[in-house]
């Protein structure tokens, strides 16, 4: 399990950068502590999350809206600012190796700041897992 630290702040509208891998057929688990401007955890109590991986198809072309994957978001620490993603292994058995951008919202009432987005790299495994 990756971990990640990002320091957020919401009123800026601007989303963290991190990158990521994934490897085929495997569980992945990616969480993020999450700082607020001021060094300290960022509270994320009232807030979900929600978050998509979809496929990048080329430069200057669209990755569809309607091809995409789901993470599941867990906020695990609402006081400590920890939330994770994750997909299982039947998830990523069927992507496709390459490269993929993602994103992970999180929501307050009705306003949603976009956290943290970046590229995944997908990668097959040579031997057949059973």
């Amino acid at each position: 399990m990756a971990s990640s630290t990002i320091n957020f702040d919401p009123d800026s509208g601007i989303p963290y950068g991190a990158n990521l891998t994934i490897y085929s057929g495997t569980d992945f688990t990616q969480t993020f502590n999450i700082k607020s401007t001021s060094n300290s955890a960022f509270n994320l109590t009232s807030y979900s999350g929600a978050g998509k991986l979809s496929k990048s198809i080329g430069i200057g072309a669209s990755t569809g809206s309607d091809n995409y994957t789901t993470f599941t978001v867990g906020i695990t620490s609402a006081l400590g600012g920890v939330l994770q993603v994750s997909l299982t292994d039947t998830q990523t058995k069927v992507l496709d190796q390459g490269r993929y951008m993602y994103d992970v919202l999180i929501t307050v009432g009705s306003t949603t700041y976009p956290l943290v987005n970046g590229n995944v790299y997908v990668y097959n495994t040579v031997t057949q897992r059973t």
